[in-house]
């Protein structure tokens, strides 16, 4: 039996703080169909969720077209506002972040992977503007999946990597993230510093304050 772990973590709200940019390209995607932008919590409880979900969820009178245009439009000013600015700036990672990643990695025994909303295009272009795309042995994106909370990221992720579900975990911020790793019979790490309230973190086996906490979860998961 493989001594292999798996620490999955999402990428918008639980390793990095993106909401400048997500709320920025919303609005000039909105903007540019001539809809009206909608309110900031509405959008923060659809990060995580494939564009393609996430229009419609916004938009549910919208057209087939309509949507389509919203998420090229999001495509297009998101990737302008990350050029304009720089990942380190317009995605800062949270406080703790990347010690907890330093030291993970520094594992033998510990593999990283991420499961995000993001396009393949966008997760590059964040790890390369970060430093960390040698951290991550498996990457899921939402080009080849369907929308979180169907567990196709993790279990993909479980396949690269020969690693069985109790010997992984998934981190995340949203109830999605949560119900994908429960969907994939995989521990639940909750953060409250994301984009959806502890309080939505339903599924979740524990949920954590501080990065910091991660170690002492995975020591009490794994011993």
């Amino acid at each position: 039996m493989s001594d292999l772990r798996l620490v999955l973590f999402d990428v918008d709200g639980t390793l990095v703080d993106s909401q400048a940019d997500i709320l920025g390209a919303m609005s000039l995607s909105f903007d540019s169909v001539g809809l009206p932008v909608p309110e900031r919590e509405a959008i923060l409880q659809q990060v995580g969720l494939s564009l393609e979900v996430i229009f419609p969820n916004l938009v549910p009178h919208g057209s087939a077209s309509q949507h389509a245009a919203l998420v090229e439009g999001y495509k297009s000013a998101y990737m302008h506002l990350r050029q304009t600015k720089g990942s380190a700036e317009s995605s800062p990672l949270f406080p703790g972040a990347r010690a907890v990643i330093d030291q993970l990695h520094a594992d033998p025994e510990t593999l990283l992977g991420v499961a995000t909303g993001k396009s393949r295009r966008g997760l590059d272009k964040l790890l390369d503007g970060h430093g960390l795309r040698k951290y991550f042995v498996t990457q899921q994106v939402a080009d080849h999946h369907p929308s979180k909370p169907h567990p196709a990221m993790v279990l993909e992720a479980l396949n690269e990597t020969g690693v069985s579900p109790d010997r992984a975990v998934m981190v995340g911020d949203t109830s999605y993230d949560m119900e994908m790793a429960k969907a994939a019979g995989v521990f639940a790490i909750g953060v409250d510093w994301g984009y959806h309230h502890a309080a939505q973190l339903t599924a979740a086996d524990v949920v954590i304050s501080k990065f910091a906490e991660v170690h002492d979860v995975l020591n009490s998961v794994w011993g």
